[in-house]
């Protein structure tokens, strides 16, 4: 079993006595389903799944939404397994296909008595109308695949050394060079493979190059039968688009260019298209700022963008060219540009950022400007041996009104800082999350301060 973060979260969840519906989402392939399933059967002693594709009559369960003893009984009838309150957990997957089984989510959840997961493609997750969402019912995880830490987990890397390389992050401290030279090869081996579970699990249990590009090239299919199925408008114009990332990303400045599809593309006509790639989670667009100040979303220009693949070996396996065998002999300097920042997209993205760009005319670019917090982080990531060139890094933590307090370089080198540039190996990107309020963060209101006034009315 491949070692997933949603199981601790997953976990967290089931232990939360005021738990909502858990709604995970995220692309097609990503181990959505089964790793719902192994913790269903591992945690809870009645598990129950429905799946709307492949059971097609299993709709009518939900014929009347508002009934909840009706589901229940239609659903013990169907399955021909007990619930037990208190002790079950009912599984809905590809909730896309039956809008009112969302809508009954809400009488689900306030009846009490299970507990519901349910999960949906992205691909199709909003292509059916639902009559009533469940506000205030259902909490969702936006799922991807599995990231550069849980890579290493699956290739038999430990948590001591996981720890290790993070408190070389946290410290500054080189890392030790034999340490160094295994991680920046798995990291590569990353590149190549991707985060698509299957292609994963292929990766480590053969080695074989070749079986992981045929069993990517078969997702990239599904993926365009699946936007023929889903996307309800503009099916040939969101196909092209998705065809023609890797060769935007080839070109100099890796920005998608409207005009190399139809000289008169416009911006209008598109815009819906790109926001379904997006939504549905196998594409991930990338911003043009003014300038990397926060909040970074008053700055974009939504006209000028990147757009990356959301997982790298899927992109390495529709590039042209025999790109896999460059990056493993170590060449990530050659047409390599577009492909080292895609990996550093959907790794930035997996860890809570927006993603931007910043583009200054006659200083240079700044490949992502990222913001934590309150503080912008311009970062530039560097494939060859000159990574301390970088002119446009140097211009933007010079400008005083832009308050940059630390920038970063992702580079094939060790770690190192000057000044406020900060060089990091490829791999550490792994521990660059955004801030979030984790579940089971407490506060407390100290009223005694009012005491004093008595009761008094105001």
């Amino acid at each position: 079993m491949l070692k997933r973060k949603i199981w601790d979260y997953l976990k967290s969840w089931k232990e939360d006595p005021d738990k909502k519906a858990l709604l995970v989402t995220g692309a097609r392939q990503i181990g959505k389903t089964y790793i719902i399933r192994r913790f269903g059967q591992e945690n809870y002693k009645s598990f129950i799944e429905i799946n709307f594709v492949e059971n097609e009559m299993a709709a009518k369960i939900f014929s009347e939404v508002s009934n909840v003893d009706m589901i229940i009984t239609n659903l013990t009838a169907y399955t021909g397994k007990k619930v037990l309150p208190g002790e079950t957990l009912i599984f809905l997957d590809e909730i896309q296909e039956c809008p009112q089984a969302r809508t009954a989510i809400k009488f689900l959840v306030d009846d009490g008595r299970f507990d519901y997961i349910e999960s949906g493609s992205l691909l199709g997750v909003n292509y059916k109308e639902v009559r009533s969402y469940p506000v205030g019912y259902e909490e969702i995880y936006h799922m991807y695949p599995l990231d550069f830490e849980e890579f290493l987990y699956a290739n038999g890397v430990t948590d001591q050394t996981v720890k290790y390389l993070e408190t070389c992050w946290r410290t500054l401290t080189p890392v030790s060079d034999s340490v160094h030279e295994t991680m920046c090869r798995l990291f590569q081996y990353y590149v190549i493979t991707g985060g698509m579970p299957a292609v994963v699990n292929r990766f480590v249990d053969t080695h074989d190059i070749g079986q992981v590009e045929e069993l990517q090239k078969d997702i990239l299919e599904l993926y365009r039968q699946d936007i023929a199925k889903y996307s309800l408008d503009d099916k040939a114009k969101i196909k092209d688009i998705f065809d023609r990332i890797p060769s935007e990303l080839n070109e100099k400045n890796k920005r998608f260019i409207l005009a190399n599809m139809r000289k008169t593309a416009r911006m209008e006509r598109y815009e819906n298209c790109f926001l379904w790639l997006k939504d549905a989670g196998v594409a991930l667009p990338s911003y043009n700022v003014t300038e990397p100040s926060a909040p970074l979303k008053l700055n974009e220009k939504r006209n000028l963008f990147k757009l990356f693949m959301a997982d790298t070996g899927l992109l390495c396996a529709a590039s042209l060219g025999n790109v896999q065998f460059e990056i493993l002999q170590k060449n990530m300097d050659v047409n390599m540009g577009g492909i080292l920042e895609n990996i550093f997209a959907q790794i930035f993205t997996a860890n809570g950022f927006e993603l931007y760009y910043l583009d200054k005319k006659n200083k240079g670019e700044i490949d992502f400007v990222l913001q934590k917090g309150k503080n912008v982080l311009p970062i530039e990531i560097k494939s060859g041996t000159s990574y301390k060139q970088h002119p446009a890094l140097n211009y933007v933590t010079k400008v005083e009104n832009w308050n940059i307090e630390t920038a970063y370089v992702f580079c094939q080198g060790n770690i190192e800082k000057e000044e406020k540039v900060i060089y990091l190996p490829w791999y550490m990107a792994m521990f660059l999350k955004q801030e979030k309020i984790e579940r089971g963060t407490i506060v407390d209101v100290d009223l005694s301060a009012l005491s004093s006034f008595g009761g008094q009315d105001f």
